[in-house]
């Protein structure tokens, strides 16, 4: 009777003894295993799209490396001390208001001999607004968190921002950030994830009772600062925006945890306003308010100092927000906003995925914004552009200056359970033009589910379900070249 096991002998002389027949077999598979494999389908859209920037000076997500290539180089902090060292008590309940502005003032000092570090361990440290300094870095080790003061005149009230004109929610001027710079060089914020919370809910209650005198601080404001690196910590319960940078350049945010009740008022995650080379990754965020918002400036006061929000990174961010929206641009955008490029994102259980936010009395423009590669689920309307807010800071506003828009190209969009199809409505008086939309695919509309367009012109490729006249491209895809 024959064995049932193999004959590895047998194989083995074969192998031993290759005939050109298993020569060639051998090439032929191998040169087969070498070859690219494409990555285009042969479907009408793209189900699971893969990453593909269209500028080719931003890397994809398929590229491991970052933005670090915005960062000059920091100076080795040779002066490094606790905040023990300055009298520090971390028991959640001393108020180390005076210890922190005592350590930044002495800190200083170093500040053209290397810099230095305040190093913030395990505890909770309970102060109010402090400022940085140049060439420091605020570190927060495993276990440390900075809570935010209940006392009001621990935020002290200071001027508005030029391209404001105002506070933003109440005339006048607006409540510090608790954590403040302005014309700083060389600043890290960064830890082992440790924690700063603002402890939010005493400036929210003011707000939904009313009675909010003095426009609400942010967890972290830096104005007028270059070269900054925040990363690997987590921000809780910001009174208002979380994170502000302002007039800044060459800012990278990187690894960063942002959490607040997703009712808690204006809690923006990530908002770069009036600032250059700036780039959000790796970030998760949930807010009650856009994950990440890019802004420029209000009304006429962000016209007249024109100052844009330019050569912004977004990629890799997930999160949720049930009131707004997980990337938007504006809808403060009167210094202008252009070269953003936005990808690789997740956004769930939100009211919109992208949203790009004009009215009249803007003025400012927006122009060459890339959105690629977006996967939302539960998201009431996947894109929108959205007006009509009536929002302006006072009579000074002028209902002539209308925003241009020029230049959308959203591709590689997936978007699972959306209530209603894309809402494109632009300012009457301009149009919006060369919006190019390739690649989006919208599952679980109800049948009859339609695009909402005025205003705007462009064109669209592979899109589903079919779009509104002013975006049918009869096949030319002109405006997304």
């Amino acid at each position: 009777m024959e064995s049932d096991k193999p004959n590895f002998g047998g194989m083995m002389v074969y192998f031993k003894k290759p005939s050109w027949v298993f020569l060639v077999l051998l090439f032929t598979v191998i040169s087969i295993l070498s070859l690219q494999i494409s990555t285009e389908t042969f479907l009408p859209f793209q189900l699971f799209p893969f990453s593909r920037s269209s500028n080719p000076s931003v890397s994809s997500a398929s590229d491991p490396g970052s933005c670090s290539g915005f960062l000059g180089e920091f100076p080795e902090r040779r002066h490094v001390m606790s905040i023990k060292d300055f009298g520090g008590v971390g028991d959640g309940k001393t108020s180390n208001t005076a210890v922190f502005r005592k350590a930044l003032v002495y800190m200083q000092r170093f500040s053209e001999k290397g810099g230095a570090q305040l190093n913030v361990p395990k505890g909770k440290w309970l102060t109010g607004s402090f400022n940085l300094t140049s060439n420091f870095t605020l570190f927060l080790e495993q276990g440390a968190v900075i809570l935010g003061s209940q006392d009001p005149a621990e935020w002290p009230v200071v001027e508005p921002l030029p391209s404001y004109g105002r506070g933003r929610e109440r005339l006048g001027g607006r409540h510090i950030s608790l954590i403040h710079g302005d014309g700083l060089i060389n600043v890290v914020i960064t830890g082992q994830n440790g924690t700063i919370d603002g402890q939010g809910r005493m400036w929210w209650e003011l707000w939904w009772n009313r009675t909010l005198k003095h426009t609400r601080g942010h967890l972290l404001e830096l104005i007028n600062s270059h070269n900054i690196l925040i990363s690997n910590l987590t921000f809780l319960n910001s009174p208002f925006w979380t994170i502000h940078p302002v007039y800044c350049s060459n800012v990278v945010i990187r690894g960063m945890t942002i959490l607040a009740p997703l009712n808690a008022p204006n809690t923006d995650g990530i908002d770069p306003d009036s600032s250059t080379n700036v780039c959000i990754e790796d970030c998760y965020i949930e807010s009650g308010d856009d994950l990440v918002a890019v802004k420029s400036g209000w009304d006429h006061y962000g016209i007249r100092m024109a100052r844009p929000s330019s050569n912004i990174i977004v990629r890799r961010i997930s999160g949720t927000t049930p009131t707004c929206s997980g990337v938007g641009i504006g809808s403060e955008m009167s210094g202008g906003i252009f070269n953003v490029t936005i990808e690789d994102m997740h956004v769930w259980n939100s009211a919109a995925g992208v949203r790009i936010k004009t009215d009249k009395g803007r003025g400012g423009y927006i122009a060459n914004i890339t959105i690629n590669n977006i996967k939302m689920e539960r998201v009431r309307i996947p894109i929108r552009f959205s007006r009509g807010s009536n929002d302006h800071p006072d009579d000074g506003w002028d209902p002539k200056a209308i925003p241009k828009i020029k230049g959308i190209f959203i591709s590689n969009i997936v978007s699972l359970n959306s209530t209603k199809a894309p809402v494109l409505a632009g300012v009457q008086g301009t149009t919006f033009e060369g919006i190019c939309f390739k690649n989006l695919t919208l599952l679980g509309l109800a049948a009859t589910a339609a695009w909402h367009c005025e205003f705007v012109s462009g064109c669209t490729s592979a899109v589903f379900p079919l779009p509104c006249p002013q975006l049918r491209s009869n096949g030319s895809l002109a405006c997304c070249l």
